[in-house]
């Protein structure tokens, strides 16, 4: 159990509302500020700068995408922050084996210390440079994954060239190619993960989330997987239940908001909760304006049937307050409850506590209610887009 976990449980165990109220605040102002680091290197020409704007979720023409070309067009480490999540930065780091970055100066010339993990990317083969890089990222403790990239090209020119071909297989064999190079440099176990920057949703991918959200610590998994783009259903799914887990942080600040004598105010509280809750849902599921205009260029469905799948209001439009609690008004449950808690401040003694359960019930339900509708126009819409069934 960390520093949090035993804090709240001990300040729910004494019943100490004030206190639980702060940790609450505090945690979600540490996960609001919550960074991930994240540097993508390799030999120069090897699709870095395609990775990272597919990381952002970005094309290769879109207005702040890193620049790419058929020649090294990284010379010095660029930031790129995810659109959405700012917090979130991705870095484009020259090709080592460079002139000016040569193998064995490369980490202290990017400064290695400031990224949480590597991704080393190869558009062919690993090489004696790649192995180099790894094994000094790994004598500083730090993560490192290989990214073999441009694999839809690959596909296509087997396709193109043999007569009789099998993707899975052809798959299989590069990956082992990979693997067995790299061992080859003395590199133990290595992970190799295939990957188009074109096509995030086929190929290894979502093998290389799995494996990031089963070796990063909580704080980072998170933060990453909330920003990644949506690839499958099961990667929305995912959001969802990382978004859920901190509901009850929310619910907790409304119960303080409750302990306000003042009328009015712990309402107050709620909607602004509210409001923010439903901000992160929004840009984690890609389910802004922009964020489903990206979808649309992307995939070539246009914004007219991705937004014949919405049912939300809150879909694709920019929140307010007036428009959460407009939405929220035909939720008959939640605003019984926001009505209740006011009311029973004014009861003798049991008041304030009464509005608190009544607080915490009410945000509870409709932070709930709001991720479910939420969550459900992410999954339709990524349906639509992918061309897969959807709901009559």
């Amino acid at each position: 159990m960390d520093n949090f976990s035993a804090e709240m449980k001990a300040a729910l165990e004494n019943n100490d509302q004030a206190a639980a109220a702060k940790l609450a605040k505090e945690r979600l102002e540490a996960i609001d500020n919550a960074s991930l680091t994240i540097g993508v290197t390799g030999e120069s020409g090897c699709g870095k700068s395609s990775f990272v704007n597919a990381l952002r979720g970005l094309k290769n023409s879109d207005e702040g995408a890193a620049p790419t070309g058929p020649v090294e067009t990284t010379m010095e480490p660029i930031e790129y922050p995810h659109p959405d999540h700012p917090n979130v930065k991705i870095w484009d780091l020259p090709g080592i084996g460079t002139p000016n970055f040569k193998a064995d100066q490369y980490l202290e010339k990017v400064e290695f210390e400031k990224y949480d993990f590597f991704l080393i990317i190869s558009n062919t083969r690993f090489k004696e440079n790649d192995a180099k890089l790894a094994h000094e990222i790994q004598k500083m403790n730090k993560k490192f994954y290989f990214i073999r990239s441009k694999i839809d090209q690959d596909i296509q020119n087997e396709k193109r060239d043999k007569k009789v071909f099998n993707e899975r297989e052809t798959l299989s064999l590069i990956r082992n190619n990979c693997v067995e190079g790299l061992e080859q440099l003395e590199i133990e176990s290595p992970k190799v993960f295939l990957v188009s920057s074109s096509d995030l949703h086929l190929y290894d991918f979502e093998a290389l989330g799995q494996t990031l959200e089963s070796e990063l610590p909580e704080h980072t998994r998170d933060a990453l997987l909330l920003a990644l783009p949506n690839i499958s259903l099961e990667a929305i799914n995912k959001k969802k239940q990382v978004l859920k887990s901190r509901i009850k942080l929310y619910v907790l600040g409304s119960a303080a908001g409750a302990m306000s004598p003042i009328p009015g105010t712990s309402v107050v509280v709620d909607i602004a909760l509210m409001v923010k809750f439903v901000k992160e849902c929004q840009k984690s599921l890609s389910l802004s304006d922009t964020s489903l205009m990206r979808l649309s260029e992307a995939t070539g469905v246009s914004m007219e049937e991705l937004k014949k799948e919405i049912k939300s209001p809150l879909t694709g439009v920019k929140i307010t307050a007036e428009l959460v609690i407009g939405v929220l008004r035909s939720f008959i449950l939640v605003g019984g409850l926001l009505a209740a808690q006011e009311g029973t401040k004014f009861v003798p003694f049991l008041g304030i506590p009464f509005a608190m359960g009544f607080s915490a019930l009410s945000t509870y339900l409709a932070l709930k209610y709001l991720l479910d509708t939420l969550s459900e126009d992410a999954q339709s819409v990524f349906k639509k887009a992918m061309g897969l069934p959807t709901a009559v």
